[in-house]
């Protein structure tokens, strides 16, 4: 395959100094979404350019390219979402939404940290069709998004799938923290597993998400080859929420709200 120029005005260096600036900020606030967004920027280098060489190549990837199709525009459209019929994969994002309280807009808004986001160009739409399906792939693997396990162990499977640096720094960083805050190393393993299923699994970005929307779920999930987070699930039950979630404060939130019993405020 030829080798794809870079991305226009862009140097080609890795920015470590901004990176582990975000990082740190992150570890104290998994909930600060717009650091992840300048990991990617400073470290995702090539990852943009060599993505979409892989995406022209394959008679569909060239196809959905050329039409350009802005995924958010059709995830934020709530009439198409609620027309999927039960036990589809548009029916479990359906219920994703409402479940979480998230939207597709929601990740636009945020990665606008990064101006390049909006470039017309073909690696800025590749950039944000992966920004897009991101929350699309919590439904499709299980891995939960209102906790720092499921986040952690979905940025390992997207390593895996997307390559770019960042994406392995956020999961390695997360991973030796959760080391010293749940004193053992249930939680590294579970991340490493999503690693070793984004590997196993079919390349999920060259998917068409407006066809597979339609698909049922467990035979979408079969035919791309996504396995069951078997570690995931267990350190789910073993560590609890409490743990499971060391970096954010939503389900902190979320528990409030409901009047459940408070978890117990872990120390950054």
């Amino acid at each position: 395959m030829a080798k794809m120029p870079p991305f226009p005005g862009t140097t080609g260096r890795r920015d470590w100094r901004t990176a582990f600036a975000a990082i740190r900020k992150l570890l104290a606030n998994g909930d600060d979404t717009t650091q992840v967004f300048l990991i990617m920027r400073a470290l995702n280098v090539g990852a943009g350019p060599t993505g979409y060489a892989k995406m022209i190549a394959t008679p569909d990837g060239g196809r959905m390219a050329c039409e350009q199709v802005e995924l958010a525009s059709r995830l934020t459209d709530r009439a198409w979402i609620d027309g999927f019929a039960p036990g589809t994969v548009g029916a479990a994002y359906r219920s994703f939404l409402d479940k979480t309280g998230y939207s597709a807009d929601g990740l636009v808004e945020v990665s606008r940290v990064n101006p390049m986001e909006e470039t017309v160009h073909p690696y800025a739409w590749y950039g944000r069709r992966t920004r897009d399906v991101h929350d699309l792939w919590h439904v499709l693997t299980g891995y939960q998004a209102d906790e720092s396990l499921g986040e952690a162990a979905l940025v390992a499977f997207s390593y895996a799938q997307l390559g770019g640096l960042g994406w392995a720094f956020i999961a390695s960083a997360a991973s030796l923290k959760s080391v010293k805050i749940t004193r053992g190393g249930l939680f590294a393993r579970a991340v490493w597993e999503g690693y070793r299923h984004g590997r196993k699994a079919k390349w999920l970005v060259g998917e068409d998400y407006e066809k597979l929307m339609h698909e049922p779920i467990d035979a979408a999930r079969a035919r791309l080859g996504i396995a069951d987070p078997v570690l995931y699930k267990r350190a789910q039950r073993e560590l609890g929420p409490e743990l499971a979630s060391y970096l954010s404060n939503r389900r902190e939130a979320n528990d409030t709200v409901e009047a459940k019993p408070k978890p117990v405020k872990l120390a950054a």
